[in-house]
């Protein structure tokens, strides 16, 4: 018998037997059919991340929206008394002068208090102390004191706040030692 007589079929083009050929081809074609099937998965699941994480980006722009527009609300509030307190002191100016620096410095306080409860506490403490470029402005130096180098002699503007939450540093003159 004869090589075709077994049930084998004629060698193919490459020396394959033409049934291996067939079965390679069928195994690489359900192999790029199952690949094409993953990247099809894998770029619905992109695709999905994406739409989430535009979403996500969405959600915390508009929550951030939102806590600020509360915090916007809840710093106005706190104003809203020493603005009353201004008014009133404004009413008062025609009856006592005396009156009037007594109210205006209540007003002063209350808005010292507001500032304080939002977490910007005043300093003016600074005279006597050793000068801090973290914390304060010197706008002026003067020599011939009695105060070492580098002392605060003179707090010209106070501070507001601590550190990282500093509104503004304290403006203060700053001595230069005995020229």
């Amino acid at each position: 018998m004869t090589e075709q007589g077994r049930g084998t079929h004629p060698p193919g083009p490459e020396g394959i037997p033409a049934d291996a050929a067939d079965e390679a081809g069928d195994a690489a074609a359900a192999a790029a059919a199952d690949l094409q099937a993953q990247v099809a998965e894998l770029q619905d699941r992109w695709r999905r991340a994406l739409a989430d994480l535009d979403n996500l980006r969405k959600r915390v722009a508009r929550d951030m929206e939102q806590q600020r527009g509360r915090e916007r609300v809840r710093v106005a509030a706190e104003w809203l008394p020493v603005l009353d307190n201004l008014e009133r002191a404004l009413e008062h100016a025609r009856a006592d002068p005396s009156a009037i620096i007594e109210g205006v410095r209540a007003v002063r306080d209350q808005a010292v208090a507001v500032l304080k409860r939002l977490g910007f506490p005043r300093h003016e403490e600074d005279v006597g102390t050793t000068f801090d470029p973290s914390r304060h402005e010197a706008v002026r130096t003067v020599a011939g004191t009695d105060a070492p180098e580098g002392t605060i002699v003179e707090v010209v503007r106070p501070g507001y706040g601590d550190g990282e939450h500093q509104l503004r540093p304290s403006a203060v003159v700053v001595a230069t030692g005995n020229r």
